[in-house]
């Protein structure tokens, strides 16, 4: 099974995540957040993304050894589903945010068969919400989801509720508590930013700043 301090390990190396208590970043949503994660980073990186891509494909090939397909999500998911499955020698389409505006104005990209089972790649899981609207486009497109696969989770209660209302079995490499222990254990963040970024997670949405 997948080492979450290793693979979180990568990820700082590589600067995927940033970690400031004192100047937080602002999310798209509005959300204060003293991290930031973005994963892109990592395909710049050959041996390092091969690491993630391994680990990924063997969260896969353990848990859902039924899998037929793999789905990634856009637009981020989408180089770690198409290498995954190229590993897994498994089908592969993508799914958009939104129906394609012109052309044949397609949401699921790539061949499928209805009834097939899929996995969907995510790179980062937040609250869960597009994740789990990518997983109803494809349910409603006759494909059967046996669950989820991401690099990243902040670890939201609100995202743990979402999957269990929607009975979808979700893992992720590496997560929230894992990435902080690590940044503790290297010197990174002190032991008072550390109960600061704790405090973030129980209630991301209301805080305000590293204090």
């Amino acid at each position: 099974m997948t080492d979450a301090k290793a693979v979180a390990e990568k990820l700082l190396q590589v600067n995927a995540i940033k970690l400031n208590p004192e100047k937080p970043f602002t999310w798209a949503s509005g959300w204060k957040s003293p991290i930031y994660c973005d994963n892109r980073k990592v395909l710049s990186f050959p041996f390092i993304r091969d690491f993630i891509k391994s680990e990924m494909c063997n969260v896969v090939f353990e848990r859902f050894p039924g899998a037929e397909m793999l789905a990634g999500v856009a637009t981020a998911g989408i180089a770690w589903g198409a290498m995954a499955a190229d590993q897994l020698k498994l089908p592969y389409v993508y799914v958009r945010p939104k129906p394609k505006e012109h052309g044949l104005g397609n949401q699921i990209e790539g061949f499928y068969e209805k009834g097939q089972k899929a996995v969907v790649i995510e790179d980062l899981v937040s609250t869960g919400k597009s994740s789990l609207q990518v997983v109803d486009v494809l349910k409603e497109a006759g494909i059967e989801v046996v669950g989820m696969v991401s690099i990243f989770t902040y670890g939201f209660a609100v995202a743990t509720e979402a999957f269990a209302r929607a009975s979808l079995t979700y893992y992720s490499l590496t997560d929230y508590p894992a990435l902080i222990d690590l940044a503790i254990e290297k010197g990174i963040v002190s032991a008072n930013q550390q109960e600061v970024l704790l405090r973030w997670r129980d209630d991301p949405a209301n805080w305000k700043g590293g204090s």
